[in-house]
């Protein structure tokens, strides 16, 4: 697949974090399949440098992500999506088309190395990952922001479950996100009526961690992706893979992975610093790992 052009997802890293930003303003950022490959690899990357320790997800212009950019189809020759064009909201499959045109197991294949790869690559980036929502976040869009660790929105963003709009079911891991977001009746009212969620509207039920006026939203992803940067950084890892486990399995495997988190943390220099900067009464300074 090709790759996509580097001003198409621009990225830095300041601080020891790893800023990843969508930038087809002139598309509300609907995401290509390039685009897509781009930022999963971003992701594995941030995991696996020691100098990055945490990562911000944003865009620029009005929107934050308006699903996928199907304008050219696929590109597998497989026929286009339904509801083609910029911002469909489906993460990558193909449309119905002539039956010769695909077999069995095309779609359910395109979805996997598609929509569900990228955002399991943000479920399982072992750096806490801010989703800085700057606008509309709309079909996979809105499964992208959601599957951050946490979300600050900009006053005008907005979150549709648009698939229904379009005669589809939700993927990029929607069916699983939002009902251990929301609940399952609340999950099921917005992927059945697809109605646009405020910003203001998407915190108070718990899509989102905070609300900022559009001018301050970088400055607050910074204050807190940096605040993350300065933390223990394994600690946050395992961490995070406890609680994206938690709701997964039963009581006693989540204590299992407990406990295995602990033993596995407690071999860290950050957490040998935690415990001495407690005992000598300072503040610890963590060097992420």
């Amino acid at each position: 697949m090709a790759s996509a052009p580097e001003d198409e997802v621009l990225h830095r890293t300041e601080n020891g974090v790893s800023w990843i930003t969508l930038n087809r303003p002139e598309a509300m950022n609907a995401v290509t399949p390039a685009q897509r490959e781009r930022v999963i690899a971003l992701l594995a990357g941030a995991s696996a440098d020691p100098a990055v320790r945490a990562v911000v997800l944003t865009a620029t212009g009005k929107g934050f992500c308006a699903g996928a950019d199907l304008r050219g189809g696929t590109g597998t020759g497989t026929g286009t999506a339904p509801g083609s064009g910029t911002g469909s909201g489906h993460g990558n499959s193909p449309g119905p088309g002539p039956a010769g045109d695909r077999v069995a197991g095309d779609v359910a294949r395109m979805i996997r190395l598609g929509a569900q790869r990228l955002i399991t690559a943000v479920l399982d980036c072992e750096k806490p990952v801010v989703a800085a929502v700057n606008g509309t976040a709309a079909g996979i869009g809105a499964h992208l922001a959601l599957a951050c660790d946490l979300v600050i929105a900009a006053e005008g963003a907005r979150f549709i479950e648009v698939f229904v709009r379009r005669g589809l079911v939700p993927d990029g891991g929607g069916a699983y996100l939002l009902p251990r977001l929301l609940g399952p009746q609340k999950a099921k009212e917005l992927m059945f009526f697809g109605d646009a969620v405020p910003a203001a509207e998407a915190e108070r039920l718990g899509l989102v961690n905070r609300v900022v006026p559009a001018e301050e939203l970088q400055a607050a992803a910074r204050e807190w992706a940096e605040r993350l940067a300065q933390g223990p950084t394994r600690a946050l890892a395992l961490t995070k893979q406890l609680v994206n486990a938690s709701l997964d399995g039963d009581r006693a495997a989540a204590l299992a992975a407990e406990a295995t988190a602990q033993e596995i943390n407690m071999t860290t220099a950050d957490a040998n610093e935690g415990v001495a900067s407690f005992v000598e009464r300072r503040t610890p300074k963590y060097l992420g790992r």
